[in-house]
């Protein structure tokens, strides 16, 4: 192999990365495939001798062809993934081609700084802070982040209790205490269990209808923990879209001297939009936030990023040292130590590429779009007889119930087949692809439009189809 092969399999790539965008705007959006028939394409021993790349290429295509939902594409509105801006995506082409370790400024300067510039726009265009020194890491995902800014605030309060968390670990340690909303992202809990606090021993505020954390009761969970205490709110449920009072939460959080960290995948990104920052107000105050940038940013998968308010805190909590490692000098910054992974790609590149693209304007017109699209999918879908929207569409999510009855009548049990009935011939039926929740206890399709490139068009075909797929379930019912 010469370099002379890498740049005719680029060429080669680049063709079928035409060909599929080309085909986008009107391919099947997702249709369940048989996993045997995947393993078929893909499978068998692996080769003595290895194949041609090319060939290799165009066997990984046509397997694509038939395996490959098209996230990317204007009618995927399934968990809250947007797609890829064009700037992100030749950014993050690049970045793969560079193939920089970004573990440090010496292995990667370029990509350090574009982390460190993209970091200093994303604080200031949303906001976080509130005067305070905000530190920033690129992590995998809100998981990683929710894991990274939990761990920092685990610090703080350790060290304020006066142990070294980092040095002697948890046996022995001050307990420290966690409060969280009733309907906290399960992202939080595995971040929490990783971290050492385990998930049975959490202290839950109760939740409003539309997944709130009533504000009103965080005082009393507040005042029956015995030592240190991390709240974890939530902006932007993973159903509803509802943002926790934070202004009412923070206040409550302060006045225990307690740490407030945000979990907020998707929902931070209405603080950077004039219009709709209302929703987030207090966020700023908070101690620490996670959020990804592989969903209202548009950047392609993988990129999440946590913010936190203490940085010494958040060093502490993740630098790491060796003696072969040639660490930043002064007025450089080693990526490496705000995020747990040393080994990873420089997810810096598309992040910045996507936020330059855009600008603060572009950001905030790509979520009001969004949101008044998520607005008119619902008044649609509400307008047909025996479809029942469930959340008060504040955001970009909305939750859809199918009833058998075209009058409305909620028939529980039968309803929640009839649900999952319809949701699985929207996605077989391919317009558009939407997927399940199980939400107030009921089932429910659960909408989310994240994608730079949906239209009105698009939101009017797929509301055509959900449908025809809920008139024609119904009338296989009856038959």
């Amino acid at each position: 192999m010469t370099y002379s092969d890498s740049r005719r399999l680029l060429a080669q790539a680049s063709r079928i990365a035409d060909a599929y965008l080309a085909a986008l705007p009107e391919r099947p959006v997702g249709r369940p495939v048989p996993v045997a028939q995947l393993r078929d394409l893909l499978g068998g021993p692996l080769p003595e001798t290895g194949e041609a790349p090319d060939a290799v290429l165009e066997r990984l295509a046509g397997a694509a062809e038939q395996g490959v939902v098209a996230t990317t594409g204007p009618r995927y509105f399934g968990f809250v993934t947007g797609g890829s801006l064009p700037a992100a995506m030749a950014a993050d082409w690049l970045t793969a081609l560079w193939d920089q370790p970004a573990f440090g400024y010496i292995a990667g300067p370029a990509a350090a700084v574009a982390e460190e510039v993209a970091a200093a726009w994303m604080v200031e265009l949303l906001g976080l802070g509130e005067g305070r020194p905000v530190s920033t890491g690129f992590t995998s995902g809100c998981t990683m982040g929710n894991f990274t800014a939990l761990a920092a605030a685990r610090h703080a309060l350790l060290a304020k209790a006066g142990w070294d968390v980092e040095a002697k670990g948890l046996f022995g340690a001050p307990e420290v205490e966690v409060v969280v909303g009733a309907e906290a992202h399960a992202s939080v809990f595995l971040a929490l269990q990783m971290l050492g606090f385990g998930r049975a021993r959490l202290r839950q505020v109760p939740a409003d209808a539309q997944g709130r954390m009533r504000a009103e009761e965080l005082p009393a969970v507040l005042a029956a923990c015995q030592g240190p205490a991390i709240v974890c709110a939530q902006a932007g449920n993973v159903n509803s879209g509802a943002f926790d009072p934070l202004a009412a939460i923070v206040e409550a959080t302060r006045a225990h001297g307690a740490w407030l960290h945000v979990d907020s995948a998707f929902g931070l990104w209405a603080a950077a939009s004039p219009k709709l920052k209302h929703l987030a107000a207090g966020i700023e105050q908070a101690d620490s936030w996670a959020t990804d940038g592989h969903k209202w940013l548009n950047v392609g998968y993988d990129s999440g990023l946590v913010f936190v308010a203490d940085p010494q805190a958040h060093h502490a909590a993740m630098s790491l040292s060796a003696a072969y490692l040639l660490m930043a000098q002064e007025g450089e910054r080693d990526p490496c130590d705000w995020v747990p992974e040393a080994s990873r790609r420089a997810r810096g590149f598309a992040v910045y590429a996507a936020l330059r693209s855009l600008g603060r304007r572009g950001l905030a017109e790509l979520v009001e779009r969004n949101c008044a699209l998520a607005g008119r999918f619902a008044k649609r879908l509400a307008a047909e007889p025996g479809i029942s929207i469930l959340n008060d569409v504040v955001l970009n999510q909305v939750v859809v119930r199918f009833h058998a009855d075209p009058g409305g009548r909620d028939d529980p049990q039968g309803d929640d087949a009839f649900s999952k009935a319809v949701i699985a011939a929207v996605q077989q039926e391919g317009t558009c692809w939407a997927g399940g929740t199980h939400w107030r206890d009921r089932e429910a399709m659960r909408i989310s439009v994240s994608n730079w490139s949906t239209t009105e068009a698009d939101i009017e075909r797929s509301a055509d189809a959900i449908i025809r797929c809920c008139r024609a379930a119904r009338a296989a019912k009856v038959a």
